[in-house]
């Protein structure tokens, strides 16, 4: 069981409020390249936390790996991995902070090789190949038994033509295991569809490769051993205005459960009735973006129900099941807002699937979206389902 911690959510999860028991492994996130080779972060207590991260779980017995780059920290990695003398810099610079915070690992989260990512995101068709001459040269300056993983797509990476690569096997020669990220599948939109979709269950996605089957079908048929490959799974999901009454590209609804708190009937209650309530993203919007689901929680559009366990509709929110995706979502009819989004359920299931197809573990990103009052909901979901 992995996770990723971020450096920008100190204030609300410190590393010394992490339990250790729920993980083995976790990526502080993020150092980012800069154009010449070297890393920086963009927090100005990123140094401090990752000294703290480490520290406490090497206390608990537990490994801790740098991730370095990211959507927004992807931009320079083409052209470093494509310059001999840069390559060199950047993998001097990877052994030196690997050595100065005592790290067992490093992540390498590429967004992506070959590929647009982020706008002004350097790109080329020899984009792959010079990712792979990198993660040789890195594997060759690390001390025997660092780790090195990276962050994918959920298909293989880019070949020289653009098409996912036919044999991942160099790759899996050199690296300890890949995080497939199995999410931000679709993001906000009006006509919304699941952020990680377990499978194509019905069969009609207009994106059937990108679920957590396919992905791993993908990844295999490559050449990626299963128990190399590990399932990203996450603890947030996207908020939009819409008014639609199934997932995009779903011929129907088949719910598992259809739950929602009534509002109050006591008439003399001048308080706001939680019918009324307005969801906000993590930014502070109402229309569209990412929210976490410990948010969900906080704002109170899901509760927990007493007699189950499981997190239900709250604030005029009905909690609705894709099962084509095996995924749930929440819609408000009177603030005309719909949530795609993750839960113990939907989690469960994926730390069931990465059990059954032999995979190595999950990882959540993040984990602050899974930390509530001291409890990882999320996090023992996935664990369950894994058999841990």
């Amino acid at each position: 069981m992995a996770g990723y911690y971020p450096d920008w959510s100190g204030d609300y999860l410190s590393p010394e409020n992490v339990d250790w028991s729920k993980f083995d492994v976790m990526d502080f996130a993020f150092a980012l390249p800069t154009s010449d080779g070297n890393l920086e972060f963009t927090q100005d207590d990123s140094s401090d936390l990752l000294k703290r991260l480490v520290s406490t779980g090497h206390a608990a017995g537990k490994r801790v790996k740098l991730s370095i780059g990211g959507w927004t920290g992807s931009a320079y990695f083409s052209t470093i991995c494509g310059s001999k003398s840069l390559r060199k810099t950047f993998v001097s610079n990877i052994l030196t902070a690997y050595n100065s915070y005592n790290l067992d690992g490093i992540d390498i989260d590429w967004e992506y090789p070959g590929t647009g990512g982020a706008s002004g995101n350097a790109v080329s068709s020899s984009d792959s190949a010079h990712f792979l001459t990198f993660l040789k040269d890195l594997r060759a300056a690390l001390p025997s038994g660092a780790i090195i993983t990276t962050a994918t797509q959920v298909w293989p990476f880019a070949d020289s033509n653009g098409n996912p690569m036919a044999d991942v096997s160099g790759f899996a020669a050199v690296i300890d295991w890949i995080l497939i990220m199995n999410y931000d599948i679709w993001g906000s939109s009006s006509t919304p569809g699941p952020n990680a979709p377990l499978s194509d269950a019905c069969g009609n996605s207009t994106q059937p490769l990108a679920n957590a089957y396919a992905a791993v079908s993908s990844w295999t048929s490559a050449g990626m051993p299963a128990n190399q490959i590990t399932l990203g799974v996450p603890a947030y999901g996207y908020l939009q205005k819409s008014s639609a009454d199934h997932l995009i590209q779903r011929r129907g609804l088949h719910p598992a459960s259809r739950h929602s708190t009534s509002p109050s009937s006591n008439k003399t209650d001048t308080r706001r009735r939680r019918s009324d309530i307005t969801l906000y993203n993590t930014d502070g919007g109402t229309t569209d973006g990412q929210v976490m689901f410990e948010d969900l929680i906080q704002q109170g559009v899901l509760v927990s129900d007493s007699s189950t366990g499981s997190y239900i509709g709250a604030g005029g929110f009905v909690r609705e099941w894709d099962s084509c995706s095996s995924t749930p979502w929440l819609k408000s009819k009177h603030s005309d807002q719909i949530v795609t989004y993750d839960d113990p359920q939907s989690m469960s299931l994926k730390g069931q699937f990465a059990a059954q197809a032999g995979l190595r573990g999950c990882n959540v990103f993040s984990v602050d979206g899974d930390y509530i009052n001291g409890a990882w909901p999320l996090t023992d979901a996935v664990r369950s389902g894994l058999g841990l």
